[in-house]
């Protein structure tokens, strides 16, 4: 080879673990390079750097080495020059296939300074220890990665952040990077999207309302703050919010402060990331400042278990998906919207009739109005009862505790008697057939008294548990003007309309119970 085009490729990534970072430094690399040229190719007559800093050797997928690939084609280069064959690659099949068969189809000379490997004058033994070389090096980058993946379990154990990019939402800590902070930017849209669907707009219409507005969606957002962020599971041209975008962040643990990590996996390093069955996660809780508040979380849980029919754009709030079903057929109800001379009417009607017709279940048509009115005059009812009944558990809770005090008072007093009894005895005051005989009636009394003390410690309990619970929650709300979909999250259970001769039935069922 008369003249020599010379191309310098230098790498330098994680895999090469943190003991060689200094060793395997860019400047190191281009070092070794320069010195090697300057006392062994003096036919060199072009120079060009091809500098991967960042960048995984399990693949070839690296800026630079493409750049390379594309001047060899284009006659720039020559003849490659690496520090050691493991900056050029550490798969040792692909690495093979470049140098065996590629570049020696294109006659390009390959030197790896260190590993003393020259094509141009390789021999039979050369050629033998080089993909011994390679394979050694693919197993290096594997064992690096073990250990790095060991570390990261451990860190995540402990509630660390681990990852490379804050999820949406959360900046890293600049003092501490496995610590979050909320990014104040967007952590309202974050709250938003919580209220909007608890107001019940659906995850494609909250996609919609945000794309109206141009709030950039997740990924574009992490772009516009420069950050290097690629969504592998997105295509490639979706800038927008989509219904999988919110349904993450509605399902998001992170937003109320608990840690979520180790959801993927990778079988080689570098793979591509598999999703790890939930129980695989590593949750830890409270490790960072929330977003949403708890009980707003739980809300949302609530609604999303609905499973309500997805709203279009246009008709994005009903009231009742989710939340009424046919009490014949068992399926859930439809919602249905007419136009009428009064205005538009919205009406539910069995699902299994809207699909398959009268042969399988009537109509059970009840319009929204009917149903809001049925449920919002039955829950003030409820409402209205919870200050009455709350004075009255109260008072029966001071009764029973009156009860247990006075129980508890004669058990003293019979112990007591039973000692006094016992010192007669000893005194030979009474004889042993009169001891055992009102002993005998004393621990009968001590019996007696025992169970009714538990009779009013269970009954205290059971009055001033659940019932009482709900009784504080339903006062809350002094009188309800309008439901919305947070109310009938916190108190309805479900909606049963029948249908018979007589016309329709709607049987509304509450999450408590105030009988």
């Amino acid at each position: 080879m008369d003249k020599i085009y010379l191309g310098e490729y230098m790498r330098l990534s994680n895999d090469d673990g943190y003991e060689n970072i200094e060793s395997n430094s860019i400047g190191s690399q281009r070092s070794i390079i320069n010195q090697y040229v300057s006392a062994n190719l003096p036919s060199c007559v072009e120079i060009r750097e091809y500098v991967d800093d960042g960048y995984t050797g399990l693949n070839f997928n690296r800026p630079d080495f493409q750049r390379m690939l594309q001047d060899i084609e284009k006659g720039f280069i020559n003849t490659i020059i690496v520090k050691d064959l493991s900056r050029f690659g550490r798969d040792y099949i692909e690495t093979g296939k470049y140098i065996f068969r590629d570049f020696k189809e294109q006659g390009v000379r390959v030197i790896a300074i260190n590993d003393n490997y020259d094509s141009a004058n390789a021999n039979g033994s050369d050629n033998f220890m080089m993909p011994m070389r390679t394979m050694m090096n693919n197993y290096y980058s594997l064992d690096i990665s073990e250990k790095v993946q060991r570390s990261f379990r451990a860190k995540q154990s402990e509630g660390k952040f681990t990852g490379s990019h804050a999820g949406y939402g959360f900046i890293k800590d600049p003092a501490d990077k496995h610590k979050l902070l909320i990014d104040e930017n967007v952590a309202p849209i974050i709250r938003m999207i919580f209220d909007l669907y608890i107001e019940g707009h659906g995850k494609q219409s909250i996609a919609k309302i945000l794309n109206d507005r141009n709030i950039p969606c997740p990924t574009e957002y992490k772009k516009l703050m420069g950050s290097k962020y690629c969504n592998g599971n997105r295509l490639f041209t979706t800038t927008y919010w989509t219904y999988s975008t919110i349904h993450k962040i509605l399902s998001n643990e992170m937003y109320i402060g608990n840690m979520v990590l180790n959801r993927t996996k990778r079988v080689t390093p570098r793979g591509k990331a598999q999703k790890n069955n939930k129980e695989d996660w590593i949750i830890t809780e409270n490790t960072h400042e929330a977003i949403v508040s708890r009980e707003k979380w739980d809300l949302v849980q609530q609604l999303l278990k609905r499973r309500g029919s997805q709203l279009d754009f246009n008709e994005n709030i009903a009231l009742f998906a989710g939340f009424i079903e046919c009490a014949d057929c068992g399926r859930a109800m439809a919602k249905a919207t007419y136009q009428t001379k009064q205005g538009k009417v919205i009406s539910y009607i069995c699902r299994s009739y809207r699909a398959y017709g009268s042969d399988i279940c009537t109509r059970h048509g009840v319009k929204s109005e009917i149903l809001e009115q049925a449920v919002l005059n039955k829950l003030n009812e409820y409402v209205a009862k919870a200050n009455v009944e709350i004075d009255a558990i109260k008072a029966k809770v001071s009764t029973r505790g009156t009860e247990l005090k006075k129980q508890e008072e004669k058990l003293a007093i019979i112990k007591q008697r039973k000692r006094k009894l016992f010192e007669t005895y000893s005194d030979g005051i009474i004889s042993k057939e009169e001891y055992i005989d009102i002993k005998s009636n004393y621990e009968e009394e001590e019996k007696q008294c025992k169970a009714l003390m538990e009779v009013a410690k269970q009954e205290e309990q059971s009055q001033g548990s659940e019932k009482m619970a709900w009784l504080e929650h339903l006062q809350k709300y002094h009188s309800i003007e309008k439901l919305d979909r947070g109310i009938l999250a916190e108190t309805l259970e479900k909606i049963y309309v029948k249908e018979d001769s007589e016309g329709i039935h709607i049987d509304i069922r509450f999450k408590f119970s105030l009988e």
